[in-house]
């Protein structure tokens, strides 16, 4: 989907730099995906090769530029630090919908960073991408980040049974939506 301007949505919030990804940022993200608890609960294999980590990251680089999708580095505000990745992983263009994914270091969960890194994310959606849904999916048993999405503004909409084959075992996917309309509360 084209987003009103052409120019990469360089996102600023009030404690968090969301910027595109670099070809140099593969080396922390691949470090981020090594952590356990990150792919814990995740589709990402866990301890994914570097080969791996580098094709992703230059999708994600580019990704904007097709349309089908948008990610950005978060870093902190101020000293610029890696801090984790957000992304639309898919964007819809005929129906106007998103898939949102992200993952965070641990150092910085609990203090509201993704929360805030969200909702700039589902606001730019909104606003330059012309969304009207945006959507997510959990893992039971991730607590942590049904929170995120609820704090986001996303309502819980039903569980999918077995949706996904990973891992060596069926996923069920705890889904979440936000439509454009829907009030922060």
């Amino acid at each position: 989907m084209a987003a009103k301007t052409k120019e990469f949505p360089l996102l600023q919030t009030e404690r968090l730099r969301l910027r595109q990804p670099r070809v140099e940022d593969a080396v922390a993200f691949h470090q981020l995906l090594s952590i356990p608890e990150i792919t814990r609960y995740s589709n990402w294999p866990d301890a994914p090769a570097k080969a791996r980590t580098e094709r992703v990251t230059r999708w994600m680089g580019k990704v904007f530029g097709t349309g089908r999708g948008c990610a950005w580095i978060i870093e902190d505000g101020g000293s610029e630090a890696f801090m984790g990745i957000i992304r639309f992983n898919e964007i819809d263009k005929a129906s106007k919908w998103a898939v949102i994914g992200y993952e965070l270091h641990p150092d910085y969960w609990g203090q509201g960073f993704m929360t805030e890194a969200v909702r700039a994310v589902a606001q730019c959606g909104f606003s330059e991408f012309s969304l009207n849904r945006i959507e997510a999916w959990t893992l039971p048993g991730n607590a942590a980040s049904d929170r995120v999405l609820e704090k986001s503004g996303f309502q819980y909409e039903g569980t999918l049974r077995q949706k996904a084959w990973f891992k060596n075992a069926f996923h069920d996917f705890r889904t979440f939506g936000r439509l454009a309309g829907d009030r922060m509360e």
